[in-house]
């Protein structure tokens, strides 16, 4: 792998205090183009713009796909990685969907561990810090044919953060707008997912609302997702989620979710849940808990919701499922608590240094 170490270092420049999500980025990323039938020249380069052709075929045709992971330090100075084996997975099962050629497993962990060591003081220990780590790709063939690229153009990025979300959220739940389709690349994290919330999603703010309850596209009936994150809700007893299909992101803080519930004998089911069964269960006050998950997030609390002009506060939970099932997620990203499965991935010191 050829590394260009930059010269001069930007992090004295950056307030780690004062935040905001996705503007600042570490001084490294790592580069690999697809050419000629294979994935070649894997690169570590100083952070920098990239040059495109106007005609480069994302920009006309939206082949792209990404993931997002994040690392963590502990009071050690170690450096860990929350299952990045599931986002490997993901981003491949994205590409293909998107006929995209998928990433070589070798380069992906390289790569990102390699990186990672380059720009490890980027990596502010303590918890609720932590550097959000960007893989994707897209198409950069020259040219406005309408079909598959035979270029591309695979890149990691990293940006520190800090809590996504501070407070809890308030939700609109879609009458109209549907945030995927049967059929579709719902299941897949493409770009234009993404673009094509935010017009709905500027709707719902303009009422007063941070997020979009998005619901099926057939009859606008079922709940499926929050915003960019996987949704769940503590009616009675029980824990419930929405099953993936090709309309729902495979979240893997909500497999996280899923898997700690059943280790810790909480009830969770993954099942069809209805707007109807939803306001039935906030009127007889059986609806404790709604919250939604996601790699930015990890667990946001929702407290109240509308759907057709009719606001729904939820009553304020003593003792939050959400606030201890993140509790132990986060105990595990940041090596502070026990981790039963494994989720942990340490990144090992490289022999590269700065």
């Amino acid at each position: 792998m050829e590394i260009i170490k930059s010269n001069k270092s930007r992090i004295s420049k950056v307030d780690f205090s004062n935040l905001t999500f996705g503007e600042e980025f570490t001084d490294h990323m790592f580069t690999c183009d697809y050419i000629d039938g294979k994935w070649i020249n894997p690169k570590i380069v100083p952070y920098k713009k990239l040059k495109m052709d106007p005609s480069s075929s994302v920009l006309h045709y939206g082949q792209s796909v990404f993931e997002g992971m994040k690392a963590y330090k502990d009071s050690n100075g170690e450096v860990f990685m929350f299952r990045p084996e599931e986002n490997f997975k993901r981003l491949n099962i994205s590409a293909k969907r998107l006929s995209i050629p998928e990433f070589p497993k070798k380069y992906f962990f390289e790569g990102l561990e390699i990186l990672l060591n380059f720009d490890r003081e980027w990596i502010i220990p303590g918890i609720g810090n932590s550097l959000y780590i960007r893989p994707f790709v897209f198409a950069n063939q020259a040219g406005v044919q309408a079909s598959p690229a035979n270029k591309y153009k695979f890149l990691i990025i990293c940006t520190p953060v800090k809590a996504y979300y501070s407070e809890n959220v308030n939700v609109l739940i879609s009458e109209k707008y549907s945030r995927a389709a049967n059929g579709g690349v719902g299941f897949a994290k493409a770009a234009g997912n993404y673009a094509a919330q935010f017009y709905p999603t500027s709707l719902a703010q303009k009422k007063g609302y941070e997020q979009i309850i998005w619901t099926d596209a057939n009859n606008h009936e079922y709940l499926e997702e929050a915003g960019t994150m996987n949704i769940f809700f503590r009616i009675g007893n029980n824990l419930i989620t929405a099953p993936n299909n090709d309309r729902i992101l495979d979240g893997v803080t909500r497999k996280s979710v899923i898997d700690l519930c059943r280790y810790l004998n909480i009830n969770i089911e993954i099942r069809p849940i209805s707007i109807k069964e939803l306001i039935s269960a906030h009127n007889d006050k059986s609806l404790k808990e709604i919250f939604g998950s996601g790699t930015a997030v990890v667990i946001l609390p929702i407290k109240s919701f509308n759907y057709k002009n009719i606001h729904y506060n939820l009553i304020e939970n003593k003792d939050p499922q959400s606030e201890f099932l993140k509790k132990k997620i986060m105990d595990i990203q940041y090596n502070i608590g026990e981790d039963p499965f494994n989720w942990r991935y340490k990144v090992p010191k490289s022999t590269f240094s700065k």
